[in-house]
């Protein structure tokens, strides 16, 4: 017979395994280490000029960052901070290299389904590096407690109160000190105050909205991390729920991030857990888009279909049964979305079963699927083993084509993904201008 003692060692016997492969792939520090790239990658992947032409812009100005030679001496190569400062710099033909950033805050995009397996951290590990490196400031959010993206972004020590977890416990005091001063008499709120809720959630009310944010080994991109312990969350949120009745539970990330300054980060990407809970309905409520990978066979279709009505339930119920609770907290119900998207993973174009799935997929949502899948490559499955996008993985370790045609993938769906985002923008500033 085997009992949770099992389970325990078995978990001692991962995580020095999982020291092992960061001290592998990490710094000898066990620090993640964002990598320099290549003139050949600025020009042919950034910057879309000609590689000599940038070069004769380096050698026209020298106080421009000139980068650090290796291999054979002639080669150059830039960290990202020094690629950022070019795109300040530099223009070519009178364009700027700076990308297109509409007024307000930072759009929100949620990578949610519940079915495991179909890609959603690699789909929100890609987007915000492809983001970042095309000019844009990101920061990621965890709300997986497997913290796999956590984990790929360099972090390896995260306590709980620095999650999700720490900032709903923080909005319940908050919310609760707010309804109670809806009163003239605050004791004669029916609901308790901060003062009265658990002390484990009272701790965490004093941390400041800047507090819950982390760097990464990307200059920019910063993330509020996951941890194994934040799993708890779904628990505790239904404890937290049934003390305080009045509490707007599923508006506690949207009015986090609502504290932020608008022009802090362009874009906040979240990556879901493969569950719908109070988590993911954060998620929901918070994001401007919503996109929902899905792998190319049947049971992905099935779990998918699955997803969609089990989330749209969920958000009717909450339309319909919390309604008064959520204007009071000044939350507009139903809540709306930008943009929705499928986004095919794992695809293999010589594969005639995952082709018959892409067309299925394309008569059953139409428009709403994404024209640009994923597509599995060597690079791809690496990108898993050795937690690290193919944007972190150095070229010269594989073949050069076969690191080419991963990141095209990449960057054709994230160039799909950017369209969908500045139109959803746009849209946004527009009507906000006609507000005001």
């Amino acid at each position: 017979m085997r009992d949770h003692t099992d389970l325990q060692t078995m978990n001692e016997r991962s995580l020095a395994q999982q020291a092992a492969v960061r001290r592998a792939t990490f710094s000898p520090a066990d620090e993640k280490v964002l990598r320099p790239f290549s003139i050949w990658e600025i020009s042919q992947f950034m910057f879309d000029v000609p590689a000599d032409t940038l070069r004769k812009k380096l050698a026209d100005d020298l106080s421009l960052p000139q980068g650090a030679t290796e291999d054979d001496g002639r080669q150059r190569w830039f960290s990202l901070a020094e690629i950022n400062e070019l795109r300040r710099r530099l223009r070519f033909r009178g364009k700027s290299l700076l990308p297109q950033r509409p007024v307000g805050r930072a759009m929100r995009v949620a990578v949610s389904n519940f079915k495991g397996g179909v890609g959603k951290t690699v789909v929100a590990q890609h987007l915000a590096n492809a983001a970042a490196l095309d000019g844009y400031r990101v920061l990621v959010v965890d709300f997986d407690p497997q913290a796999t993206l956590t984990h790929s972004m360099g972090l390896s020590e995260v306590r709980e109160w620095n999650t999700v977890w720490g900032i709903m416990c923080r909005d319940l005091c908050r919310e609760a000190n707010r309804i109670a001063d809806e009163y003239d008499d605050p004791a004669d709120c029916p609901y308790p105050t901060a003062d009265e809720l658990p002390e484990d959630v009272q701790s965490i009310a004093a941390q400041r909205v800047q507090d819950f944010i982390q760097r990464t080994s990307w200059s920019t991109i910063d993330i509020i991390p996951s941890c194994a312990n934040a799993a708890f969350v779904e628990f505790a949120s239904a404890q937290y729920r049934s003390i305080h009745k009045a509490w707007s539970f599923f508006g506690c990330v949207a009015r986090y991030l609502d504290e932020l300054p608008d022009d802090q980060y362009d874009l906040i990407i979240f990556d879901c857990p493969p569950a719908i809970g109070y988590q993911s309905l954060n998620a929901a409520f918070a994001a401007d888009i919503l996109y929902i990978p899905s792998g190319p066979g049947y049971w992905e279709y099935d779990s998918t279909t699955s997803y969609l009505g089990q989330l749209g339930d969920a958000l009717e119920d909450i339309t319909n049964g919390f309604d008064r609770i959520a204007q009071d907290a000044g939350i507009t119900l139903p809540k709306r979305f930008d943009d929705i998207r499928v986004l095919m993973t794992r695809f293999e174009s010589s594969n005639s079963l995952h082709v018959a799935m892409m067309d299925a997929f394309k008569n059953v949502f139409g428009a709403d699927v994404c024209q640009n899948p994923i597509e599995m490559t060597r690079a791809v499955e690496q990108s898993g083993r050795f937690q690290m996008s193919v944007y972190e993985q150095d070229y010269r370790q594989m073949t050069r084509d076969t690191w080419k045609r991963a990141r095209q993938s990449f960057d054709n769906a994230y160039g799909e993904f950017k369209d969908v985002v500045l139109r959803a923008w746009e849209a946004r500033t527009k009507v906000e201008e006609r507000v005001e």
